[in-house]
């Protein structure tokens, strides 16, 4: 039988290549799926299809999703470029709130504060269980482009507050465990050391 690189472990027990992905169990990726399906609704109902600003508010939601997943299932083998890429999905989803926050302050309406009643609300939505796109539905597609842009702001908050967290656990683990290439020197020197001993 053929053995598994993911199942080889080095002398002190840690798999040279760990489990890596799952990221769709993330709460970082849940909300930011939301936010990205709450992002194209949003720019299908208020702006129009021929604007830049369309494409770039929809290419930043996606880049966010997107990056998180990548980062997840790259973090096998380099935990530098899964600290790279959760890294540019929180800058782009930073890009997205002020695309949001502009597009309010353009057209007049107001930013509700985190006190607001509305805000309070619809932050409240992401600990539903099962919540998904269709939990914010009625505040995206079925409301005001007040209420739709700020619910996007608070969903994006949320989000950025979950990748500010999961940065901070990488980098903690990154000191500490250091990346792939450290993980292979030290099973080779291990393996080298068993073997001149036998």
């Amino acid at each position: 039988m053929m053995d598994n690189p993911q199942n080889k472990r080095s002398a002190e027990g840690h798999q040279l290549i760990p489990p890596h992905g799952g990221y769709r169990e993330l709460q970082s990726y849940q909300m930011s799926e939301i936010v990205y399906d709450a992002t194209v609704v949003f720019c299908d109902r208020f702006i129009s299809k021929r604007s830049r600003t369309h494409d770039q508010m929809v290419q930043a939601a996606r880049s966010g999703k997107q990056n998180i997943a990548e980062g997840c299932m790259a973090s096998g083998t380099s935990k530098k470029f899964e600290l790279k890429l959760i890294g540019v999905a929180r800058a782009s989803l930073e890009e997205l709130l002020l695309d949001f926050e502009d597009y309010l302050r353009q057209k007049g309406l107001a930013l509700w504060g985190k006190d607001h009643v509305k805000a309070k609300a619809v932050r409240g939505l992401c600990y539903k269980k099962n919540r998904s796109y269709k939990t914010y539905k009625p505040y995206i597609e079925d409301s005001s482009p007040e209420i739709a842009a700020n619910t996007a702001v608070c969903v994006i908050h949320q989000t950025n507050y979950l990748l500010d967290q999961q940065l901070r656990v990488l980098e903690k683990e990154f000191l500490k465990e250091g990346g792939f290439t450290e993980r292979l020197y030290r099973t080779r020197s291990q393996m080298r050391k068993r073997s001149w001993n036998k």
